[in-house]
């Protein structure tokens, strides 16, 4: 099994990065990290196969690029900002992306070479925006399939979850979730039964618990959590959320408290706070676990460093390694 981690590349970074899993139990770890993708700004992945597929930001233009042992063999780059976000089907061949600078969500195809096809994109207008300084445009943060296959997006700016149909070569607006204003949607999990979803709020460090009707697009707000303590003051971003496939367990990483709440999903589907545990570093925008839930690594950005835990039945994560050295980091997955 292999750790692949990347990020920015403004500092040390040179692209994306690879870790060998070692061991079992509590003597895990992770060892012979090694540079396997030469990249500018690999700040979200996805892989299929042979394939990496990034995003790539270089020389003033951002995007994604498909990579095969390294090497490059496909890119659609466009001047300016590159995406925040990569989602993908296997099956189907598709990715999904979302710009928070441009405000484009868009569906690109990949064949078995590896070529990227642009299909379609649409644009969130800067309007309906929140109250918050960082909300003064559109900013989706998250693009991805939901249980009955259609899309969904995270804007941040809008305070909203957006759903769209593809046809396969056209995207078709569908229904919209609004979140609080000031919550600024970034990332979403759904249930397992598809009937409920979870929503991180980065500007307001919470988690909205929403059941839902894919059916008939019918929404109904549950409750909503914080992810940090009613004593933190100082600033805080909620980033990644991360739902066990059991439907169990959620979590949520917290930049600026610089931890990775743990939540009991509750048979009502109400959260209770299990945990709070330390990055043991600043800034984890994204953590990840194996195909069998049985460990994560949290990526913290601004300190250069990874920490390794192993997942408790209980939900809980306990540290095995704190000091995993890699620049930038802010994207973690797991392979074999």
């Amino acid at each position: 099994m292999h750790i692949l981690i990347g990020g920015y590349t403004k500092h040390e970074s040179a692209g994306i990065y690879q870790f060998d899993f070692i061991g079992s139990g509590d003597q895990a770890h992770l060892e012979q990290r090694r540079n396997v993708v030469e990249v500018g700004g690999p700040t979200y992945f996805q892989k299929d196969g042979q394939f990496i597929f990034t995003i790539k930001n270089e020389n003033g233009q951002g995007g994604i690029a498909a990579f095969v042992n390294g090497k490059l063999v496909s890119q659609l780059l466009h001047e300016g900002a590159s995406p925040a976000y990569i989602g993908i089907n296997k099956e189907k061949k598709l990715l999904y992306t979302a710009n928070y600078h441009t405000g484009v969500l868009a569906v690109i195809s990949y064949d078995d070479q590896g070529q990227l096809t642009l299909l379609d994109q649409v644009k969130h207008e800067n309007k309906a925006l929140g109250p918050r300084p960082e909300q003064a445009g559109a900013h989706p943060h998250y693009f991805d399939e939901t249980p009955g296959g259609h899309l969904v997006s995270c804007d941040l700016g809008q305070d909203r979850v957006d759903f769209y149909g593809f046809d396969g070569q056209k995207l078709t607006h569908l229904a919209s979730y609004q979140n609080e204003d000031g919550f600024g949607s970034r990332h979403l999990a759904f249930s397992p039964d598809g009937k409920y979803f979870y929503v991180a709020g980065e500007l307001s460090s919470q988690v909205n618990a929403v059941k839902f009707d894919e059916e008939n697009w019918m929404f109904r707000s549950l409750a909503t959590y914080s992810t940090i303590p009613e004593s933190w003051d100082q600033h805080n971003g909620a980033a990644a959320i991360r739902l066990s496939s059991d439907g169990k367990f959620l979590y949520v990483s917290n930049r600026g408290h610089d931890s990775i709440a743990v939540f009991a999903v509750l048979p009502d589907q109400a959260l209770k706070l299990v945990q709070r545990v330390s990055t043991f570093g600043e800034f984890p925008r994204d953590f990840n676990w194996d195909a069998e839930e049985k460990y994560v690594v949290a990526a913290n950005q601004n300190s250069n460093n990874a920490t390794l835990y192993q997942r408790q039945s209980d939900g809980t994560l306990t540290p095995l390694e704190k000091d995993i050295a890699i620049p930038e980091g802010t994207r973690v997955l797991f392979t074999d």
